[in-house]
């Protein structure tokens, strides 16, 4: 009896080990990935070098020796302060040169001032006798000749007293100039002259310091590659690394995205200007850093590996002639667009009016796929479905590209009329954001997917959003965190 009840439970053991590793196996045909809720975060890598947003060259205008140099590498500065000086005396004697000139010239002025007068009289003179026929004309003649002579002396002193003039105070512009000052507020990075160094200031001027003006505020120029530049935009946040402080993580934000490419070795760059602030000092002029540009970021959506958008079945597997459920034409419709378009009115920061006509905008959707969806099985044709109600399957990588294009004009034409009203409603700033943020929605790639359902795979049309390289953004129609999506189809025994 006893061997008789242990054979009994023997064989209902074997009986459900049978039966739980047939269910297995059924289960394990696929090879699946889950569909998740997260983050994605989409950056662009790029590396670059820091350096002080304004950046001052101090040079020479005049040539000399210098006698003093005053300020030292990293030496903070202000404005107006006394960097260096070079040797005065040579302008200084130029100086004393032009000053006796100048008493030299005013002397023969004084000279020519009264042979002027000796002139007046002798032609008023000259002129009354003559008038009463006492003198000759020709004596009248010379008189007015020499009176004018003495006047054109005069002026040609007076012009000589005013060009010695400025050319002594041209002196003494040089001679001040021989005190080098600082010309902003800043920290000196270099210095390349010494005590006794000779400066030439021939044909240009040479360069004695230079000077960041804030390192408190700084730059980071970064080398983008011409196949991410398009992605790139004023005010995206950029975290980058610099060796020097392997430990820390920095931020900055773009400011500018410059015109001028670069070709080096067949490989386009752009110039892309970042802002840091170096408020603690820490960052130094000159360190290579390793910046990612954060071009998008999406919270909170469903997100899938890339494995899962790569699986294509056999062209001899069961899946192949597996049409898109009706999912597919519901995601079409909105379920999976209008869950987009949440997202982007929550961000426009909407009134109580603006916010009941998005809901009105939201609900005539909805009401109007459950509709289709009701209709479906009768033989009706969905807003964007083939004939009777099929849907018309566009995936991202081929397809009609004119049945792509034709799609899209209707998803645009039907969401125009249905948000009208709402987009009305919206002022002129919140408008250009609700249109700039719909194109890229209508713009989206799409795919199909597999879900496991029961053990069995279920194709489903989906949108793409943003992709990290691992893991891609997706949303449609009976899609939600924790769903099985099919990788691969595993060998059979």
């Amino acid at each position: 009896m006893l061997a008789a009840a242990l054979g009994v439970v023997a064989l209902a053991g074997a009986g459900w080990y049978w039966k739980q590793h047939a269910a297995d196996s059924g289960q394990s045909g696929y090879r699946t990935t889950p569909v998740e809720r997260g983050n994605i975060r989409v950056a662009i890598s790029a590396t670059g070098t820091l350096s002080a947003i304004s950046t001052v060259t101090v040079g020479s205008q005049i040539s000399g020796q210098v006698t003093d140099v005053l300020v030292d590498f990293n030496s903070p500065v202000k404005k107006d302060q006394v960097l260096a000086r070079i040797d005065p005396s040579s302008y200084e004697a130029q100086i004393e040169q032009g000053a006796a000139s100048i008493a030299s010239a005013q002397a023969s002025l004084r000279q020519y001032q009264a042979t002027l007068r000796n002139a007046e009289l002798d032609y008023q003179r000259k002129q009354d006798l003559g008038g009463r026929q006492l003198v000759a004309q020709s004596d009248v003649d010379l008189a007015r000749a020499s009176l004018d002579q003495a006047r054109a002396q005069v002026a040609a002193a007076q012009a000589q007293i005013r060009q010695q003039t400025a050319a002594t105070q041209n002196t003494r512009v040089n001679l001040d100039r021989t005190v080098i000052r600082s010309p902003v507020d800043g920290v000196v990075l270099t210095r390349t002259i010494e005590p006794g160094q000779t400066v030439a200031a021939s044909l240009q001027a040479p360069e004695l310091f230079t000077i960041a003006e804030d390192l408190a505020q700084m730059k980071i120029e970064l080398a983008v590659d011409e196949s991410d530049i398009g992605q790139v935009k004023v005010g995206q946040s950029v975290s980058f690394t610099a060796d020097a402080f392997a430990d820390r993580q920095f931020r900055g934000k773009v400011e500018q995205v410059r015109l001028s490419a670069t070709t080096t070795n067949n490989v386009v760059t752009y110039p892309v200007v970042v802002t840091v602030d170096n408020s603690d000092g820490t960052l130094l002029p000159g360190l290579t850093v390793n910046a990612e540009i954060e071009v998008s970021k999406r919270d909170d959506v469903l997100k899938v590996a890339n494995a899962a958008l790569r699986f294509k079945p056999a062209e001899d597997s069961p899946l192949a002639q597996a049409a898109p459920a009706s999912g597919a034409r519901a995601d079409r419709g909105g379920s999976g667009i209008t869950d987009d378009l949440g997202r982007v009115a929550a961000q426009l920061k909407l009134s109580p009016a603006q916010q009941s006509a998005f809901d009105a905008a939201i609900t005539a959707i909805r009401q109007r796929q459950q509709a289709r969806q009701a209709q479906a099985p009768s033989g009706g044709n969905g807003m964007f479905g083939g004939p009777g109600g099929g849907p018309r399957m566009v995936t991202a990588g081929g397809g009609d590209g004119n049945v792509q294009a034709q799609v899209r004009q209707r998803m645009r034409q039907r969401l125009q009329q249905d948000f009208a009203a709402f987009r009305a409603s919206l002022d002129a700033s919140q408008q250009q954001d609700w249109d700039a943020a719909l194109a890229p929605l209508l713009n989206a790639k799409r795919s199909t997917v597999y879900k496991l359902l029961d053990g069995q795979p279920q194709a489903i049309n989906v949108r793409l959003g943003a992709s990290d390289g691992t893991s891609t953004e997706i949303s449609g129609a009976g899609l939600q965190a924790g769903d099985q999506l099919v990788t691969g189809e595993r060998a059979q025994p």
